[in-house]
């Protein structure tokens, strides 16, 4: 080989070396910046390609990230900043929290982007000089524990949960007991088989004093005439509130009123006694359940289990026995107690644990 020959091979092995050495430079600042890969079907322009693909990319995250739980507890807010690599073909690579504000943030923040290594979320890469290049993308993500609207929204009505002075019925909580005492009447259709038990309803006091029904609960399948004469004995209320304020102005509220209905016949007088004792052995044995004696227990229970066996088809019966079960892990018969409450009384509440429990 020539010495002309050798020096060309040698000046292009060296030129092999120095483009290997450039090709993994990792840039901090290039001319086109890495983007997210949400608006590259746009016919537009590159400015404006830039601008939607941010605001995907916050969505992408916002949608993602958890806020941790201790953080909200100590207050922490702010940004934190994970840094990563974004290579020529758009992959995500070196991802590393380089602000961390503690609770668990950081980490937190860390987990949205290993989520798009995971889904192989390909970047737009960025370029320099014409040449798509290797680059640290810092990707900030804020951390802000947002004030709870003062109200919810039933259906189509606003009600207020946060107020400056709340609902209040004249002459106060004893005044609102002996006033059902005496507006509730008994459906003399009830007499004939005993029923018993209790229908919750939640009424809505209007800014105007005006009281509607949001809800009803029938724990015990007592049926329409009952729940007439609840309805009736709530809406009667009328008059006697003082609307809830906010900022200075009244507002609507809700109140829930428990309406309880024994029979009134003098043959009903052992059942109303089964019912009531009933309901003071369930309510022994919650508190029995919670001790940390297993005797105690163990008593708790069959006294929870008394209650059930008298009354089977009692909603309340069961959401106490069922909530036992479940604070002491007991999950199967958990689920059967919540599963028989939501089909007596026709309620939604543990839809999203019955998932969890029933398996």
């Amino acid at each position: 080989m020539t010495r002309l020959h050798l020096f060309s091979l040698l000046l292009w092995i060296s030129a092999q070396g120095l483009y290997a050495q450039a090709d993994t430079t990792i840039f901090e600042v290039v001319e086109m910046m890495p983007r997210f890969p949400a608006c590259e079907h746009l016919d537009t322009t590159l400015a404006a390609k830039q601008q939607c693909a941010n605001q995907a990319m916050l969505q992408y995250i916002y949608q993602q990230v958890v806020y941790p739980q201790e953080a909200i507890e100590a207050n922490i807010q702010g940004t934190a900043v994970i840094s990563f690599v974004v290579e020529k073909d758009g992959r995500i690579t070196q991802p590393q929290i380089v602000r961390d504000l503690g609770g668990g943030t950081g980490l937190a923040a860390l987990s949205v982007v290993l989520r798009m290594q995971e889904e192989d979320i390909r970047w737009v890469p960025g370029q320099h000089n014409g040449q798509k290049v290797r680059v640290r993308f810092n990707l900030p993500v804020r951390f802000r524990i947002e004030e709870p609207d003062p109200y919810i929204l039933v259906g189509r009505d606003t009600v207020y949960t946060q107020v400056d002075q709340p609902l209040r019925y004249k002459g106060g909580q004893e005044a609102l007991q002996n006033y059902l005492k005496e507006a509730i009447i008994y459906p003399e259709v009830g007499n004939d088989s005993c029923m018993m038990g209790q229908i919750d309803i939640q009424v809505l006091i209007e800014a105007d004093g005006n009281v509607r029904i949001l809800d009803i609960t029938d724990y015990n399948e007592l049926g329409f005439d009952f729940w007439y004469a609840a309805i009736d004995a709530a809406t009667k209320t009328y008059g006697n509130w003082t609307p809830a304020k906010f900022a200075g102005r009244p507002v609507n509220s809700a109140f829930d009123l428990s309406l309880a209905f024994l029979p009134t016949a003098d043959g009903c007088e052992t059942a109303k006694s089964l019912f009531l004792d009933a309901h003071e052995q369930a309510l022994a044995g919650s508190e029995k359940v919670a001790s940390e004696s297993e005797t105690d227990i163990a008593a708790g229970f069959a006294l929870l289990d008394q209650a059930v066996a008298a009354f089977p088809r009692d909603a309340r019966l069961r959401m106490l026995r069922g909530q036992a079960y479940l604070d002491h892990n007991r999950l199967n018969e958990a689920c059967l107690d919540f599963l028989m409450v939501r089909r007596i009384a026709l309620v939604k509440w543990y839809d999203s644990v019955l998932p969890l429990i029933c398996r």
